[in-house]
């Protein structure tokens, strides 16, 4: 899950909440929407390999 901040960056979130806290955990911000994207699916490809 992509999110735009308030400083025009894109921070990747999980897809499911964290039950701890209730919150998406932050997988990291990118200074493009391309590269949250991008990085997203490498995640997603390394969860199952």
């Amino acid at each position: 899950m992509i999110r735009k901040l308030a400083s025009g960056e894109y921070r990747l979130y999980s897809r499911k909440k964290n039950p701890k806290t209730g919150k998406r955990r932050n997988l990291g911000t990118f200074k493009t929407r391309k590269a949250a994207e991008t990085h997203e699916r490498e995640i997603q490809y390394f969860k199952r390999h």
